[in-house]
């Protein structure tokens, strides 16, 4: 079958209701033409590691993908500059983790991130996204420190992927869901269609999901602490979703915006302190911070 018989048999599925058709991602040199409108530049970034632990596990290869964007729309323009590599780090890779990344030891063998060229190609950026940023942020600013002074967004946790009724928030998933598909689980490839999804219109709210993302950005987290909560409390406290801090020894829980933690701190006062003053302890986190694991802005409030 010849490519116009094929897009010919794929338009006459399409048009069925009972069809949907998923098409391979192509590389895309740009998502829209210069119109005269500031942008500036913004960093994809994906990792594959050897593991789970960000204090053990190490990065076995990078994905970075650069463009610009309007930061009040979130259009992408240009794709800048792509980049992958592998790294060897310097222990067995276990074989899940080549079952997942199709990564093996003979791939990695001598291989080594160039940190220059990665330094170089985030440098300036406005904001840096990865899909699971809790995840690959620890690790790349462990071997980048670079990625500790960039902005950083998640469009795993800052898109309402649920709300907009996908039903998942797995890349690969989201992918299907947007028609397309690509080699998942490899770095570069997975940076490369989260840019295309990130230009995608979401299904209920009709917003583009980059500008859904951006609009998240400049929210702080807060993160407060129930010091002193009555034993009795944590029942309660853990229908609220708050976790126990073993260290600190006290529950908290995070919140994204100012409405959102002043509600929590009045439930706190009425329903944990029975209306007592208290002092609550904050950790504040900007998107210089947020998911990162150094520690965010400490406060104490009298409630």
């Amino acid at each position: 079958m010849t490519d116009e018989q094929a897009q010919t048999a794929a338009r006459q599925l399409e048009a069925h209701p009972d069809y949907r058709v998923l098409r391979r991602l192509l590389p895309v040199a740009a998502f829209a033409p210069p119109d005269g409108r500031p942008l500036v530049k913004g960093v994809i970034v994906d990792t594959e590691t050897t593991g789970l632990n960000q204090d053990a596990d190490k990065i076995i290869e990078i994905g970075v993908v650069v463009f610009e964007y309007d930061p009040e729309t979130g259009q992408a323009y240009r794709v800048l500059e792509r980049y992958g590599a592998l790294e060897d780090p310097g222990f067995p890779i276990a074989a899940e983790i080549t079952d997942i990344t199709g990564i093996t030891q003979e791939m990695v063998a001598g291989k080594r991130i160039d940190d220059a060229q990665v330094a170089a190609l985030v440098d300036g950026a406005s904001l840096v996204i990865a899909h699971n940023s809790k995840f690959d942020r620890p690790f790349l600013e462990q071997r980048f420190p670079i990625f500790q002074t960039l902005a950083w967004g998640c469009s795993l946790t800052q898109i309402d992927w649920t709300g907009e009724g996908l039903g998942a928030r797995k890349l690969d998933y989201i992918a299907f869901q947007f028609g397309f598909f690509f080699e998942a689980h490899r770095a570069q490839a997975d940076c490369m269609a989260l840019l295309h999804i990130l230009q995608q219109t979401l299904p209920r709210s009709r917003t583009k999901a980059m500008k859904s993302l951006l609009d998240q950005l400049p929210l702080k987290d807060w993160t407060v602490y129930a010091m002193n909560a009555k034993f009795e409390a944590k029942d309660l406290l853990k229908e609220r979703a708050y976790r126990w801090d073993a260290g600190k020894k006290t529950w908290h829980r995070t919140l994204t915006g100012t409405g959102p933690i002043t509600g929590e701190v009045a439930w706190l006062k009425e329903v944990i302190y029975g209306g007592r003053d208290v002092a609550l302890n904050f950790e504040v986190r900007n998107a210089h911070l947020r998911y990162s694991r150094r520690p965010g802005k400490q406060l104490v409030r009298n409630i």
